[in-house]
């Protein structure tokens, strides 16, 4: 992409089905907004009631589990980079490699809508390592710092070995 910001751009969920691999159950961002190209973005999430993770997480007192909110923002950050790249439909995966600062301020609910806020803080190669907050109705519900790798999706070369990543 050679414009660093393009005004009013958002990418709706079949947009971002094609800068990730995941699909649902686990696809965690459903529309992308605010975008400065290799630098930021918003993702945005409607937590629905039927989430199956609600099932047992917990079954009379529903609540997000922290990691998929973390997850959430990882996506949002994963989607940033693909599109920033211009990597769109390249087979492309993003591995988690660290998650640190982590801290969950407010219980994310049913009904509620994740607005996950990604920012680059370094690239170094494939590696990128960014700072996420989301947030519902304006209040900071989990923020993190965490690096993920991008990967080419046909390099795996499918020996089982996970130490490179989240896999």
């Amino acid at each position: 992409m050679t414009d660093k910001n393009i005004p009013h751009l958002v990418l709706g969920v079949e947009q971002i089905k094609l800068l990730l691999p995941h699909r649902a159950p686990f696809l965690f961002v459903e529309k992308l907004t605010d975008i400065v190209v290799n630098e930021s973005a918003t993702g945005h999430k409607a937590v629905g009631y039927n989430e199956p993770y609600f099932q047992g997480h917990f079954p009379d007192h529903a609540v997000m589990p922290g990691v998929l909110i973390i997850e959430a923002m990882a996506q949002t950050a994963g989607a940033l980079v693909i599109h920033s790249l211009g990597l769109i439909s390249e087979n492309r995966i993003v591995y988690f490699m660290t998650i640190e600062k982590a801290r969950f301020r407010r219980p994310v609910r049913p009904g509620d809508m994740m607005h996950m806020k990604v920012t680059a803080l370094r690239r170094r190669g494939p590696v990128w390592r960014f700072a996420g907050e989301t947030f519902v109705d304006g209040m900071l519900c989990a923020e993190a710092e965490f690096s993920a790798m991008i990967q080419d999706g046909a390099s795996d070369g499918g020996d089982g070995d996970s130490s490179n990543g989240n896999r």
